[in-house]
């Protein structure tokens, strides 16, 4: 992260004392070189796993930063696909990229929580969005969702196994998440960024709640937990009525 291309400690420090929009807009132009970034290997297994259930027509990249998930979208769908996020720096480099031939692709600039689409799209996907929420806005995000669908369209999204109380992993969300929570208890405008506060059993209540259909597939690319249970599931929420 603190590479050439990446961001300065000095610059995520200042990016961090920022609101969420305008901390975006300051990391915009060194984003894809972050960990924050969507790994290409979830990008790709994710790709995979629409491809099977393909082909869409219209797709929506929700909160697309950059545009990876464009990308992914780029890959299975045969109409439009559009990008929405609300941070304009991250719009001004996703239209930067140079994209390899597919469907013409739209930039809006919207928060994901008052969508100003109609329900003109077949698929929806979100990728390390969610931690930009907090749980009482999580209702009104499957909402708005829901409401840009058409009768059968799908909202799909993947999901990490969490890790184990005690594990490093854990113990490093854990430190994350208090740091965030004190320095918004000291410091405004306020930065959500709240990764464990997206839990996934509440967020499949919500979605059958907004009136999804749930499904969970199994991400074959990154194996098994010693339980057997797999590592990265993607969520697979469908609007009834195709």
């Amino acid at each position: 992260m603190f590479g050439p291309e990446g961001p300065s400690l000095r610059e995520l420090a200042v990016q961090a004392l920022s609101s969420v929009e305008r901390g975006y807009d300051l990391l915009a132009p060194k984003f894809d070189h972050t960990p924050f970034r969507t790994p290409d290997s979830a990008l790709d297994a994710t790709a995979a796993a629409l491809r099977r259930a393909g082909p869409f027509d219209t797709g929506l990249d929700l909160c697309c930063g950059t545009g990876a998930g464009v990308d992914v979208l780029g890959r299975v769908c045969r109409g439009s696909v559009t990008g929405v996020d609300f941070s304009a720096g991250m719009l001004a480099v996703a239209r930067e990229q140079v994209r390899p031939d597919g469907p013409p692709v739209a930039w809006v600039r919207a928060d994901a929580r008052a969508l100003p689409f109609r329900p003109v799209f077949d698929l929806v996907v979100s990728f390390g969005a969610f931690g930009h929420f907090l749980p009482r806005e999580v209702p009104e995000l499957f909402a708005q969702v829901r409401s840009v669908l058409r009768p059968g369209g799908r909202f799909v999204f993947p999901v990490v196994a969490p890790p184990r109380p005690g594990s490093p992993e854990y113990l490093m969300l854990l430190g994350f998440d208090a740091a965030m929570r004190v320095r918004n208890a000291v410091w405004r405008p306020p930065f959500v960024m709240y990764y464990r506060a997206f839990r996934f059993g509440a967020a499949r209540r919500e979605l059958v709640r907004a009136g999804f259909r749930v499904e969970l597939w199994a991400l074959p690319e990154f194996g098994r937990r010693r339980d057997g249970s797999p590592r990265v599931r993607l969520v697979v929420a469908e609007r009834p009525g195709g």
